[in-house]
């Protein structure tokens, strides 16, 4: 007998959580994801901020077909000049600033955090790391090290040593970074932490404090960078630039790739003591790099990031007097929604995915939902969704 994909999935795929009725799904196309059944469902999740541009935009899909005619894998470790990469580190960089003007390619956000941790390392001489609570950088040992929830790391102790956590926008963080720490690695948007901004001031005063001691300032915009924050890159809201800068998600427009970026000098410290300081096979493969750089230039093109705040806002806009909604934390088109006791975000999130809206919840905040769309949506979607978040809301309410 042969075996359906449903049957296959619950008894072969190895997944990081079990759902009772997975959906199955046979195509996706904009804001829209269809079922085997044929129900159409809105994706206000993007992939978790991966589709920025929407599900097989076209221009993404034809530079994936253009460069599959042309060559796949080759090698890397700086031994080929190859188009895609050298064409996306060029787009990257001239939309950086100047100091960040290297890029390292990755496969995945979680590996680029690996990099970034073993740069700072690597350029300081040092051990020390500051992380904070409620803050998710990845699976990975190194990453997981770095991530501020106790539940999700017990289980795979000893990790790193060395690292301190502190409350995102506690100023007793700031006299704790000295010449021992080697970096201070953060989300300048705390996402799963439910939407949380930093204080402006206290994001400066972290700036100033590693610029005395030579601490290495990461970021982490896994999450939130190719607009999804209504700039290019997260930093450019608060005036702020990061040594160190780690992206992935959105990057590859639906493909795997991520980076680490820095300044050459930093990364030429991964090329000697020892050669080959950092190594990955297929990092920065040439058909995620190519669908990356048309995603890229859809976003630049079309001004998707600088749209994407207006569309934000009218989200808050039509939900503020909803009664079931205590707060509404938004920047962009990442959205966090928080909703009154005694109503439970799980029993929300059903009722959304009957009412044909994939929406997801936060890691590290049980009271919020995330509206995280692709930046391609239109006002007149945001109505017909938000008509949608009201009926659920109401159903939520009568039960």
């Amino acid at each position: 007998m042969q075996l359906t994909n449903r049957q296959i999935f619950q008894n072969h795929l190895a997944t990081p959580s079990k759902s009772s009725l997975p959906i199955e799904i046979v195509k996706a196309k904009g804001i829209f994801i269809y079922s085997d059944s044929g129900k159409e469902y809105i994706d206000l999740v993007s992939g978790v901020s991966v589709s920025n541009v929407g599900h097989l935009h076209p221009k993404v899909v034809k530079a994936i077909k253009d460069q599959l005619g042309k060559y796949m894998h080759l090698m890397v470790y700086g031994k080929y000049i190859q188009s895609p990469q050298v064409q996306l580190t060029y787009k990257l960089v001239i939309n950086l600033p100047e100091k960040l003007n290297s890029v390292y390619f990755v496969n995945s956000g979680s590996e680029a955090v690996e990099g970034a941790l073993k740069l700072a390392k690597r350029i300081t001489g040092r051990s020390g790391i500051i992380s904070f609570n409620n803050a998710y950088h990845g699976s990975t040992h190194g990453a997981l090290s770095v991530l501020g929830n106790e539940e999700m790391k017990n289980s795979y102790r000893p990790l790193l040593p060395d690292i301190s956590f502190f409350d995102f926008n506690d100023n007793k963080v700031i006299d704790c970074i000295t010449s021992s720490t080697a970096c201070i690695i953060m989300e300048p948007i705390q996402t799963e932490a439910g939407i949380i901004l930093p204080d402006l001031e206290w994001l400066q005063m972290v700036r100033k404090r590693c610029d005395k001691t030579e601490t290495m300032l990461i970021f982490d915009e896994v999450q939130l960078g190719f607009g999804r924050s209504g700039k290019l890159f997260a930093f450019e809201n608060f005036d702020v630039i990061p040594d160190i800068l780690c992206l992935a998600k959105a990057m590859g427009s639906g493909m795997p790739i991520g980076a680490f970026i820095s300044s050459s000098e930093n990364m030429d410290k991964l090329t000697h003591n020892p050669t080959l300081g950092h190594i990955t096979t297929f990092g920065g493969h040439p058909v995620s790099c190519a669908a990356a750089l048309a995603g890229f230039e859809v976003i630049t093109d079309n001004e998707l990031h600088t749209k994407s705040n207006g569309l934000g806002k009218l989200f808050v806009d039509l939900l503020c007097n909803q009664p079931l909604i205590k707060e509404i934390r938004q920047i962009g088109l990442m959205i966090g929604v928080e909703i009154i006791a005694p109503y439970k975000i799980s029993d929300l999130i059903s009722i959304f995915l009957r009412n044909g809206l994939i929406v997801d919840q936060f890691l590290f905040n049980d009271t919020s939902f995330r509206i995280a769309p692709p930046l391609t949506i239109t006002e007149t979607e945001i109505r017909l969704i938000v008509s949608k978040i009201d009926l659920s809301l109401k159903e939520l309410a009568n039960r």
